[in-house]
């Protein structure tokens, strides 16, 4: 027998034009909000748009159209109200006790907190969700997610929120944040040896929006075998794979990552610091994105800000535009290579453009090398191997003193090397 699949929810937008944003931002705010409820396991059953100068402090949008998009909900038999915007606990607050116990209301950052929970497969990917989980729930704690929890559980209660409010109080629930925090310090700790081993190799990293194809091109140079799905945030754990069809002497690694969103929370940036860190060790950053996206411009300008926010220092990159296979309109791409001349305009899906890629990243790998000339003793032969792995040999010879090598290479391989031979 087939497991029983879990019943999807009626979902209800709100969306919140203030001062400085226009209707257009909002609108297609909203859509990538559908596309978030969607992969989170709910259908849209309606939208509901107000313009406002300021959020009201006690219900974002003013007690008497709260009380209109709960009705209107009702009367849809919508039990979910999602708010596009980020909800202080106490709007959430007295947004729930309008709601009252049959219907939730949930802001952006919890509905993508949700996804996260549904994704999370690995030990670290859970521990980190978890943390987000709990520092965001812990000032939103009020007894009618008790009631939540027990009679509709569901998106926005699917970490068990009417559960912490039962059984553990908020003393507790920072014991918990304490602990996950030393886990994922030890995590950490297990990801730099982990890096240290692979420092001998030139590093790449995939970074971009979510959904832009990051996986699906992932799997395309490595056959990494990466979870491709149309949803947002369908993996959240990094893969890392060796690029064989890059041959510069030196091993090429490529790593793919959770993607960015617009507005991602920062308590989830936070908690995923060590796992995005990784990314801050790389030599060349692939920033991946949607080419037929209307959004284009803000999906670049929203990794960009990520970036930022990790800390990231400036490394070498090549903006790639994918899924160029989207676009039936000649004009809009030929638009997007006037704007974007440096970019690499490919389909991962349809291996278009992939042969140039590698070109580019090779070009841009070796641009950065730097040649030089070790001296070996014959005592000194063992270290062959490491010069072979960490550079390219250029000419090598052999006299009375010892062996003679013309290498190229990057600067960090080269200082290497010295330093050994030096000892």
């Amino acid at each position: 027998m087939q497991k029983n699949k879990i019943k999807r929810e009626k979902a209800f937008l709100v969306g919140v034009i203030l001062k400085g944003s226009s209707r257009v931002q909002i609108i297609e705010q909203l859509e990538e909000l559908e596309f978030l409820a969607d992969t989170a396991g709910a259908d849209i059953i309606g939208k509901f748009t107000q313009s406002r100068n300021k959020p009201d402090a006690t219900t974002f949008i003013g007690k008497g159209k709260a009380q209109t998009i709960i009705n209107q909900a009702i009367e849809l038999e919508c039990h979910l109200i999602i708010f596009n915007d980020d909800i202080s606990p106490t709007q959430i607050k007295n947004l729930q006790k309008i709601a009252g116990e049959t219907t939730k209301v949930i802001d952006r950052t919890g509905l993508i907190l949700d996804i996260f929970t549904k994704h999370a497969k690995t030990k670290e990917a859970k521990t980190q969700v978890k943390l987000a989980q709990l520092e965001y729930f812990l000032p939103r704690l009020t007894r009618i997610w008790t009631h939540l929890e027990r009679q509709m559980g569901g998106i926005g209660t699917r970490a068990g929120a009417g559960e912490t409010q039962i059984e553990i109080d908020r003393r507790l629930i920072r014991n918990q944040i304490a602990k996950l925090k030393i886990e994922l310090t030890v995590i950490e700790k297990q990801r730099q040896v982990q890096n240290h081993r692979r420092e001998d190799a030139i590093r790449i990293a995939l970074v971009g929006y979510t959904n832009a194809g990051k996986s699906t091109l992932m799997n395309a140079l490595t056959d990494a075998g990466v979870l491709v799905q149309d949803q947002l945030f369908a993996t959240l754990d990094t893969t890392t794979r060796k690029l064989e069809n890059i041959d510069i002497g030196i091993p090429v690694l490529l790593s793919d990552t959770v993607g960015f969103i617009r507005n991602l929370p920062h308590n989830l940036i936070a908690s995923f610091r060590s796992t995005l860190g990784e990314i801050r060790n790389v030599d060349l950053l692939l920033k991946v994105f949607d080419a037929s996206s209307e959004n284009i411009h803000e999906h670049i300008a929203t990794v960009e800000e990520v970036l930022k926010e990790i800390d990231m220092p400036d490394k070498a990159s090549i903006i790639v535009l994918n899924k160029i296979d989207a676009i039936s309109e000649p004009l809009k791409l030929s638009g997007l290579k006037t704007r974007f001349k440096d970019a690499s305009f490919i389909s991962s899906l349809k291996n278009i453009g992939l042969n140039i890629l590698i070109d580019r990243i090779k070009e841009t790998i070796t641009s950065e090398f730097q040649k030089d000339v070790f001296h070996l003793s014959f005592k000194q032969t063992k270290l062959l191997d490491t010069i072979y792995t960490l550079t390219r040999v250029i000419k090598k010879k052999s006299d009375y003193n010892g062996i003679r090598l013309e290498v190229e290479g990057n600067r960090k391989s080269l200082n290497k090397i010295r330093q050994i031979i030096e000892k």
